[in-house]
This record gives C-alpha cells, structure tokens and sequence, in this order.
C-alpha cells in the first residue's frame, strides 16, 4: 500500500515511492492506484475472473455517505490496482440518485445469462428506506444497468453482502428489522430477485456480514451495529446456510475493536483467507483507510492474524509476515511535556512534548514504519515524524480502545543507510496518542 501525504510536508522518499510498484500489503496506510490516486472502494466487494481480481467499494472522495459511484478497480496481484470505468454512477429520478446511499457492492457472476449481477445496500439519505438495490452488466466493470431497488421479501435490508456457493446458489446476507435480526435468503435463479428466507438469527443486532466455507462448514463474519465506530466483530459456524448457527466468538482480541476496522468482504486464499475490512474515519470518509489482514484457521477457528507488513503467494495460497527491528519509545530523549507514564509508553506528545529517538537504522530508501500507541479519546489524533532534521509527515491516530491497547499506523520514510534521528511530535499543537515503541521494516 502507498503513504499517506497527511497534513503535513512530505519527504522525497515518500514522493518517490508513489511511482513504484507495490510488493506488500500495509494495513491502514492509504492506498494509491497506479495512476498515484487514493483509491476509493470502500465496503468492498471482489470478484475473480480468469487471472483477474476486480476490486467494487463506495467512492467517498467527497467525504459524503451521499452516492458518488461504484469504482472499478483490476489487479493480478491484489497489490498494483488500476482504476477502470466506473461500474455504477447515479441515475436522476430513482433511488441511485445523487441524494441517495449506495453502499457495499457485491458482483457475482451468472452462468446461465452469462451476466454479472451487483447487489448493493440502496436507501435514501437518512437511512428510512432500507432497501436492497440490483444492476446488470454484460462485462465485470460495466457500467451497470440499474434494475430496481426494493424490500426483499418486505423486509428492511441495510447492510447486506452475497454468498455464491459451489453449485452457483446464491445468497443474499442482511441487516433487517431495523438492524435488529439477520437473515439470509435464496436468490432466484438469474440472481434478480430473492425467494425464500432460509436462516434468521434474532435479535443479534449485526451488520457488514460475509460468510466463508471451508471444510463443508459455513462460517458468517459480521460486526455489531455501532454506527461508523467499530467494535469487535464476530463468528459463526453452522453445517448448512438453513441450520441454526453457534454462538457468536470473536475473530480479534476483544480490547482492539477488530484492529478498529469494520468487515467488507473475506476472500479465500489457499487455507488461509484475507479478511478485507474498513477503518471508518466519519468526518473524513474518503480518507478512511483498509485493514486487509490474514485470517488464520490453524486453531480451528477463524482468527485475525495482526501485520504490520505482509505479502500474499497467491499461487501457493499461502503468506509471510514481515520482520522489523523494534524501538521502545521510552528508550528515547523526552523533550518539554513529554513524560514516561504508568505504562511505560511515553505520553503528553504533541502540544509542545516531543520525543527523539537514535541510532534507528535505514537501508538509505524509503521504508515502512510502525508506530505502536495508545489513544483513549474518541477524537483522532495526530502526530509528526521527521527524519534527521528534515521535513515533518503527519500520521492519523484513530481511537485504539483504551490506555493499555496500543495499535499500530504506518507511515514510509526515507531512512538513510545506518543511522538515523527520528523527532516524533515536534510542532504540535494538539495531542497526539501515547507511543510505546516503533517498529522499522526493510520492505518498501
């Protein structure tokens, strides 16, 4: 993934490695197509063809919950993504107008029309109309020809995802009730249209649900209903899409609200799956960024694998997390208010406390960086880096859950070959989280 510009000046490693292809997967930074442009494809959805993924989301560019479009993204390596048409633009008079909400697009393919078939979340802008919308197109990007938009089987529909098992039956996976119960019903045979309800779980409250099947067991992966915050997303398992499901069970350490993100879609990888997740940022929707992380089944049990820095083998189906050298924050020199709190991270950066850490060691190219900290406030945060004396870059600090649960964001850095200074919090005039340790990765 590529570096965030932020608010601040950025260093030329940062400018340079807009131009370069992409080799690994970073959670949370801002991902740039291969035009350099932030892409924009949130509540995600993809499709497989042949060699080719293609990556569906929410255009929020204008930092609206107002429809913009359905981009269309193609990749070959789930990596180096290129911008294509747009697959769904808004239509005046109906409800894909531009006064309207179009949220988590799924595409899947139609055998028997030889169609691909986009479902997505259709409503009006506060929310009452709760609908399901569907379009039509003859290619994977489009564009797509709007068809209608309704309550299926009467019934409200917010969030909503669709599962297409191996003998081509499809689902269509949502919130309804006014959030309240879940249900997944039967699609009719050209994926127009549903026909019969097959599960409910009542009263569960869940929303941006996906399901993966492995091992002729059925596995749902949804959040709870908190509005654009997150909070810990959960699992169920059941033999069959009309069985009663387990209980619920989380997919993350409870305390990390999911890694503060929200599922959008779980694509399998060999034995492995890559959950592919948002982390909302509400006052600025189109900077919210993408936690993309392994998900595990090694357990037995669908479980988030946390990387900073990961690739993915996608003929192996396999992947590797990175390695780093770490740095423990209050090993460094504190400066004005900065102090050593009861948790051993240094606190009170920003708003005049800064902290310069030493003898961190580059390859002399622009690197990937974590910074591990602690935001107990609702209010994101902010925070500087600079390399050496030079121009500062700012990182966005989301809410990680409490004092003691530090999350890490990144941020690219040129880092000359051997060492190097790094000041973090210098110019501040707002509160930045509290920082136990950076972690510094060879991968650009």
């Amino acid at each position: 993934m590529r570096p965030s510009l932020g608010f601040g000046t950025v260093t030329l490693g940062i400018l340079l490695s807009l131009t370069r292809a992409e080799n690994v997967i970073v959670p949370g930074a801002a991902w740039t197509d291969t035009n350099g442009n932030v892409i924009q494809a949130h509540g995600t959805g993809l499709l497989k063809v042949d060699n080719t993924f293609y990556w569906f989301g929410e255009d929020k560019t204008d930092n609206s919950a107002l429809f913009e479009a359905v981009p269309c993204y193609s990749s070959t390596d789930l990596l180096n993504w290129e911008r294509q048409n747009d697959a769904l633009t808004p239509v005046n008079g109906t409800m894909i107008s531009a006064a309207d909400i179009v949220e988590r697009p799924k595409v899947i393919y139609n055998k028997k029309n030889s169609e691909y078939v986009m479902w997505f979340h259709s409503d009006n802008s506060d929310y009452s109309a709760a609908m399901v919308g569907v379009a039509t197109s003859e290619t994977p990007c489009g564009p797509y020809d709007y068809k209608a938009s309704w309550k299926p089987l009467g019934a409200d529909s917010r969030d909503e995802s669709i599962f297409q098992d191996a003998d081509q039956t499809a689902y269509l996976l949502y919130a309804s009730d006014n959030n309240v119960d879940f249900k997944i019903s039967v699609l009719d045979s050209n994926y127009y249209n549903v026909t019969a309800m097959v599960s409910e779980i009542p009263n569960s409250n869940l929303e941006a649900p996906g399901i993966v099947k492995r091992n002729n067991t059925y596995y749902l992966i949804a959040s709870h209903t908190s509005g654009w915050a997150p909070n810990p997303n959960k699992w169920f398992s059941a033999p069959t899409l009309s069985s009663n499901w387990s209980s619920q069970n989380d997919i993350a350490p409870e305390d990390t609200n999911t890694y503060f993100s929200q599922n959008a879609y779980d694509l399998p990888l060999g034995n492995n799956t890559i959950y592919m997740g948002d982390r909302w940022w509400p006052e600025l929707l189109g900077n919210s960024s993408y936690i993309w992380l392994p998900l595990d089944w090694s357990s037995g049990a669908p479980q988030l694998v946390w990387a900073d820095v990961w690739s993915i083998d996608l003929e192996q189906g396999t992947y590797s997390v990175a390695t780093g050298t770490t740095y423990i924050a209050e090993d460094g020199v504190l400066g004005g208010t900065a102090e050593i709190l009861n948790n051993s991270a240094v606190g009170w950066l920003g708003n005049g406390g800064t902290l310069t850490l030493s003898n961190i060691q580059g390859n002399g190219a622009g690197q990937w960086v974590s910074l591990y900290y602690a935001n107990a406030d609702s209010t994101w945060r902010n925070t500087t880096v600079s390399v050496n004396g030079g121009p500062s870059v700012s990182v966005n600090q989301p809410n990680t859950g409490g004092v003691d649960v530090f999350l890490s964001v990144p941020v690219k850095l040129y880092l000359e070959e051997g060492a190097n200074s790094l000041l973090i919090a210098a110019n501040q005039s707002s509160y930045a989280g509290d920082l136990e340790k950076i972690i510094v990765y060879n991968e650009g």
